[in-house]
């Protein structure tokens, strides 16, 4: 293990500190808790239902192995079973795609597109093609299947169980030969010259004319030029195609050096380019199969097209006027009438979303409904930085439905696609998740926080909106599966210290959860894990700021604190469920019992708390999401006799940049901290993700230079320690490498740098994990305790 201070030092790993602060004792040490996760148990994931409401399937692994298995709980009997190789291998594919009325599904398996009908229980062969088939759907009422071959639209009519293409698409360009000017000169020449090569000449121009007037007009072909087709939808009535079409970015792409290949030699990891680069272009083509004919969408004169980011007031030197807002098309979704279809736009600045209607055959373009957001558009079911969202027909082909935050939450919507009327169908301050129709489509089932910022329940809903019925009751999250005759819930379920477990709840409210795996392992049961309190406390700026507190014994308390700083920036973790940071949880616990308290705050940035607390970050990294937790840390001191010279701060990733930024720039604040897998300089992180906040270095230098920890390293008084993967290929280890330099630049001594050759991002080594997380601890005990 390398490990830098001011000058390289190879450190013995037997000589840091055992995890005990000062006499106190705890069940738990960093060894125990970072071990491999198989010895918490084992916790079912990937839930879905088998095709007739009868079976539950997921991945389980009660006997140890390497890997989760496929089990299946029948729900007769609630027996679960291990599936082998063989039986998975034989089984109807739990995914697939369903006809309107879910009587038959169609799928590809081993190759071949496969037709499952569900009131025979048979399966049928359809066809292979070589090569993939994809983009499955149901047209023409359920009577054929569309599909996507290399570029093009097929159709395959079961009845007849015919096979027509239905496009013709081809790479490239269409080319003609043309004669160069020497070429030309020299047949001109000879045609003059020789009387019998100009008769022959032109009686075989007089019979290639009378061919063509009694030749089948040739096929229309669409020619992509440097363009893919990356999605494609076929009308319900076969007349349209429409084809998503992309022209990669060519950018220049980053290294990320492997010193510990197996060949022995140092090799290259590719990566992803920096923020800045450019994106990909999008373009969205109809194909009218009558007319034999392709035109592409085009949004023309969209409302606010030609509007000015806020931030473009603070250069004005630069004549913005010239700058054409590039836009990203999603795929289009036919009404049923198929008269009509509608698409999302997205500026690639990501302050614009549109969601237009196409008339067919006109293709003719209208407006329907436009979010704008100075900061960012995004939220659940809106999707982030270009990508799609929510959105569909209603089955009277009339109103579409979708999701925007225009309340300042994400809520689901009603538009009359004629008349523009739009409709609310959930209010308030709660966010909803995953909305789908019923079966009958009469109703809607969805998931919302309505209930508490920390808590997700399933509801149902009528289809034109009205009042919301809770399904589920158990505190906590609940992931619901609904089973195809929506009798059953099979609902995936945690708590704040209890990990996920399967439970079987009949489809009403009021409905009893019935447990079906109970997977943690008697030593994890062993120790008493803390439920930690919700709690809020008042940022300067008056807003009421959510956090987990970990309070050690009134008795053990040893007047020291840490604040544990979440990654992934836009991610909640002040909720009721089992967070996807267990290793910290376990952490906590054991910080706790040695006295320290703990407090994990979801800062502004956050998920799960709308628009506002999202984008309240927006130009400005390290600023309210910063400020948040210095005002944590002044919490700790007036409400729990915390001293004020006493306060830690850890995290990875956005914790690690936070940590950072509180070090560099708070250190009156925080007497140390540990920054993980951390970014430095956000020049050289991403473009889908940062080029949202910060928009893009050459437009909006100043927001890059108040956000990034690199510019601020002369600010580091306290002590600070770095840990980092050396393959790591979303924050890459050169970020750290730079901000090394810095310090010794700038002539520091009180930091330290653990580097780990074998890790990506994410850990996955226990090695890796138990020796960053003795720093840590090592750390904490050495600066805050007295």
């Amino acid at each position: 293990m390398i490990y830098l201070s001011r000058h390289i030092l190879l450190l013995v790993l037997t000589c840091l500190l055992a995890p005990i602060a000062f006499g106190q004792q705890s069940a738990l040490s960093v060894e125990k808790i970072m071990r491999d996760p198989k010895w918490m148990g084992t916790f079912p994931s990937d839930v879905v239902w088998d095709d007739h409401g009868e079976a539950v399937y997921f991945k389980y692994n009660p006997d140890g192995d390497p890997a989760d298995s496929l089990h299946r709980l029948s729900v007769r009997s609630r027996q679960i079973s291990k599936l082998n190789w063989e039986q998975e291998r034989a089984m109807v594919p739990l995914r697939g795609v369903f006809d309107e009325g879910k009587s038959k599904k169609v799928y590809v398996k081993n190759g071949v597109l496969t037709l499952y009908d569900l009131p025979t229980r048979s399966e049928k062969e359809l066809l292979q093609l070589g090569g993939s088939v994809q983009d499955l759907q149901f047209i023409e009422k359920g009577a054929s299947i569309g599909f996507r071959h290399g570029n093009d639209a097929y159709l395959y009519r079961l009845k007849s169980g015919s096979l027509h293409k239905l496009t013709q698409v081809k790479p490239g360009d269409k080319t003609e030969e043309k004669a160069t000017e020497q070429e030309a000169w020299l047949k001109e020449d000879n045609l003059n010259l020789l009387q019998v090569v100009r008769q022959r000449e032109e009686k075989a121009k007089r019979t290639d004319s009378l061919a063509k007037e009694k030749a089948v007009k040739e096929r229309f072909t669409f020619y992509l030029g440097k363009q893919q087709v990356s999605n494609l939808r076929i009308s319900d009535d076969a007349r349209y195609v429409s084809l998503l079409l992309t022209t990669p970015a060519d950018n220049k792409g980053t290294a990320v050096p492997d010193f510990i290949a197996a060949s022995g030699y140092t090799s290259d990891l590719s990566a992803r380019p920096k923020v800045g680069a450019q994106m990909a272009e999008s373009a969205l083509a109809i194909y009218d199969l009558e007319r034999d004919t392709v035109f592409r969408v085009d949004p023309g004169d969209l409302p606010g097209l030609g509007d000015l980011p806020d931030f473009s007031s603070d250069y004005p030197d630069r004549d913005w006027r010239k700058m054409e807002r590039r836009l990203i098309f999603s795929q289009a979704v036919f009404s049923s009438r198929g008269s009509q279809a509608v698409a999302q736009l997205r500026s690639t600045d990501n302050k614009d979303r549109w969601i237009i209607a196409v008339d067919l055959p006109s293709g003719k373009v209208r407006s329907l409904d436009r979010q704008r957001d100075e900061a960012w558009v995004a939220g659940p079911g809106i999707g982030w930085s270009g990508s799609g969202g929510i959105l569909g027909w209603l089955p009277d082909g009339e109103h579409i439905y979708f999701q925007s935050e225009e309340s300042g939450y994400s809520h689901l919507y009603l538009l009359h696609v004629a008349e523009g009327k739009k409709k609310a169908l959930t209010e308030g301050a709660f966010e909803v998740f995953d909305p789908i129709l019923s079966v009958d489509k009469k109703h809607w089932y969805l998931t919302t926080s309505e209930a508490h910022p920390g808590e997700r329940h399933f509801y149902r809903m009528p289809l034109m909106g009205g009042k919301m019925t809770q399904l589920t009751s158990l505190e906590g999250n609940n992931e619901v599966a609904l089973s195809p005759d929506e009798k059953w819930l099979a609902i995936r379920h945690s708590y704040s210290n209890k990990p996920w477990e399967l439970y079987l709840q009949p489809n009403r409210a009021g409905g009893h959860p019935e447990p079906i795996t109970a997977g943690q392992s008697a030593d994890f049961k062993s120790y008493p894990w803390r439920d930690p309190r919700l709690v809020t406390f008042t940022a300067n700026d008056g807003k009421e700021v959510p956090a987990r507190l970990y309070l050690p014994e009134p008795e053990r308390g040893n007047g020291a604190a840490v604040i544990f700083v979440h990654g992934a920036g836009y991610l909640q973790n002040v909720h009721k469920w089992w967070s996807s940071y267990f290793r910290e949880y376990m952490f906590h616990n054991l910080l706790a019992d040695l006295g320290y308290t703990v407090l994990d705050i979801d800062y502004r940035g956050s998920a799960g708390y709308g628009r506002d607390w999202r984008t309240a970050i927006y130009r400005h990294m390290g600023g309210k999401d910063l400020s948040d937790q210095v005002d944590g840390a002044r919490y700790l001191v007036s409400s729990h006799g915390i001293a004020p010279e006493s306060i830690g701060i850890y995290g990875g990733s956005y914790g690690g940049f936070i940590t950072l930024m509180a070090l560099f720039n708070e250190p009156e604040t925080f007497k140390s901290g540990a920054a993980l897998r951390s970014v430095t300089d956000w020049a050289h992180y991403n473009h889908p993700y940062t080029a949202n906040i910060l928009n893009e270095p050459s437009d909006d230098p100043i927001a890059y230079r108040r956000s990034s920890p690199i510019y601020f390293a002369e600010g580091l008084r306290g002590h600070l320690l770095m840990a980092h993967g050396m393959v790591d290929v979303n924050v890459h280890f050169q970020d750290i490498v730079r901000l090394t330099q810095r310090l010794i630049e700038l002539g520091k001594d009180n930091w330290e740098l653990a580097v780990y050759p074998a890790e990506d991002h994410g850990f996955v080594e226990p090695s890796s994990w138990t020796d960053e997380y003795r720093r840590i601890l090592k750390l904490f005990n050495q600066t805050l305790l007295k």
